[in-house]
């Protein structure tokens, strides 16, 4: 069901870079909501601002111009520790690479976030063995990032990132390397999770198979968010 408030909202956000004494625009006073429980695509060529939006939307950069509201709360003025908070509380990152900490287990990885923000070690791991269990690598815990395949790590990847409860979850090309049938089970994996917790997802990804199984799909053209059919 969609809320009346979106969980992310991007407000007439603008984005430049300087290339060769130049200003790049990026973004131009885009506009994008997006709700609890929704899968939204990004599609767009490479180069267009997939990932600078991505950025934006979570926090890791500041636009140029316009805001980021996250739960209608707007991030403009907030001083870096109140960004990095709200960031790790409310936001889940999946990349094209998992990222993985290649000296800890898949159990660990997914246990450290949560105790970063505070959890205590046997409530984390709790957590962390329910949602390894609920993508189906509840065996492979014990595991190193170099003793699983490709798809596990990514799954553990989305684990990771939905470990603290976020209310939203940015995913950049999370199966972009990975073989076709790899990457509808990651991506099934994905959409699973969604629907399961209720949170937001915004995916950018080049498979346009993967973006018809999303509620949304968008673009980016001449530096505005469009809707796309």
């Amino acid at each position: 069901m969609i809320m009346t408030a979106p969980v992310l909202h991007l407000h007439k956000v603008e984005r430049r870079f300087q290339e060769a004494g130049a200003p790049l625009e990026i973004l131009r006073g885009a506009d994008f909501s997006l709700w609890a429980g929704q899968s939204v695509a990004l599609i767009a060529p490479s180069g267009a601002g997939k990932s600078t939006l991505l950025h934006i939307a979570g926090l890791l950069e500041r636009p140029d111009g316009g805001d980021v509201l996250i739960d209608g709360r707007p991030t403009r003025k907030m001083n870096d520790a109140m960004r990095t908070a709200l960031r790790r509380n409310n936001i889940g990152f999946v990349y094209q690479f998992h990222h993985l900490l290649p000296e800890f287990t898949a159990l660990e990885n997914i246990m450290l976030p949560q105790m970063i923000r505070g959890l205590r070690r046997n409530e984390a791991r709790e957590r962390a063995e329910q949602l390894l269990d609920y993508l189906g690598l509840k065996a492979r815990g014990g595991h190193r990032p170099a003793q699983l395949s490709g798809g596990e790590q990514q799954r553990v990847a989305i684990a990771r990132a939905v470990a603290n409860g976020p209310g939203v979850l940015l995913a950049d090309e999370p199966t972009g390397n990975l073989d076709p049938k790899t990457a509808d089970h990651v991506f099934s994996a994905l959409t699973t999770i969604v629907q399961a917790t209720g949170l937001a997802a915004l995916i950018a990804t080049h498979n346009m198979e993967l973006a018809a199984r999303m509620d949304r799909r968008v673009t980016l053209r001449g530096g505005l968010v469009v809707e796309l059919p």
